[in-house]
């Protein structure tokens, strides 16, 4: 009787305290919340990558300008980056570039949140059973949501509303998709960033984070048209190690691929070389090899040498 009252408090308190999500429980969330559209999901564990030696300098050179800007707004409302232990955000087309939005996991305050939006004379906007604080006026701007003590989310109000109704079962989500699930599978996801792409995504990816090209020009929708997903994971130990996996629509297709691959190896090894003399190129030791229809690319470069590449074109995302 004595074990049963205490088993019986304990499941009590645990009730009262709700634990903090795990990375897992993060991306089950998110697959749960995002719309079948989202055609890009990338995670990253903030709390990992924290560890690093150098991680603050290489948080400012690597985060692209939508990402800083995200930052910036979670910062208007109180919410800062050592705050957040775990990111999941998703991308779907629109109508002049990708609609950014997602769910992050850490300490988040409900009425810290509120009383800061108030500080910034912020009205609170009411959003499918939820309180949101929007930081521009219209749809366009960042809002953001605390859905309990250690979940938010955030996105336009429109992505927002989508989110939500999705997160609440009154249309489809991203789980439901068998091709992403099946992706999701193939992922290490104990490393601290990974992502997927699919279709036109692809593309996006590569135009955003494919260093030093000087002045080739491509049209990266183009290049990988052929290309049904792409699955990315960054690995920090000593060194970063980032591994990619292409898969394509054919044989042929994949084999077209690596030499289109191969050359922008050369074309990048050349501009950097024009525009860094006898400085460390971060990406001279990248690996492309083909497997029937997938293409696999890894980098392993030092984290100096990835800090004196100045963001590896992060501007895109």
């Amino acid at each position: 009787m004595q074990r049963l009252i205490l088993s019986g408090l304990c499941a009590l308190l645990l009730g009262m305290f709700p634990r903090p999500l795990s990375a897992q429980d993060v991306v089950t969330e998110a697959l749960a919340a995002f719309s079948p559209q989202t055609i890009r999901i990338e995670y990253s564990s903030p709390a990992k990558l924290r560890k690093l030696p150098n991680y603050q300098n290489l948080h400012e050179k690597y985060l692209g300008p939508r990402l800083q800007s995200l930052e910036g707004s979670l910062g208007a409302l109180g919410l800062r980056e050592e705050d957040i232990n775990d990111l999941v955000l998703g991308w779907q087309a629109g109508k002049s570039e990708m609609d950014l939005y997602g769910l992050a996991s850490g300490r988040f305050d409900a009425k810290g949140l509120a009383d800061r939006a108030a500080t910034q004379g912020i009205t609170p906007t009411p959003l499918v059973g939820q309180v949101a604080y929007c930081l521009q006026a219209g749809m366009a701007g960042t809002c953001v949501v605390a859905l309990n003590d250690s979940l938010g989310a955030f996105g336009s109000l429109s992505s927002l509303t989508a989110l939500l109704e999705t997160r609440g079962g009154q249309s489809p989500s991203l789980s439901s998709d068998e091709r992403f699930s099946r992706l999701v599978g193939t992922v290490n996801r104990d490393a601290p960033i990974w992502g997927i792409a699919v279709g036109p995504a692809v593309g996006d990816w590569f135009r955003g984070w494919m260093p030093a090209q000087g002045n080739l020009k491509l049209d990266w929708g183009r290049v990988f048209e052929k290309v049904d997903s792409l699955v990315y994971t960054l690995d920090a130990g000593d060194k970063a190690n980032l591994n990619l996996k292409l898969d394509c629509a054919t044989q042929e297709d994949a084999a077209s691929l690596r030499q289109v691959l191969e050359g922008l190896k050369l074309a990048q090894q050349m501009a950097w070389q024009n525009q860094n003399p006898n400085r460390p190129n971060p990406v001279e030791a990248v690996r492309v090899s083909q497997d029937t229809r997938q293409i696999t690319m890894q980098v392993t470069t030092g984290y100096a040498d990835l800090e004196l590449a100045g963001g590896a074109g992060a501007a895109k995302n």
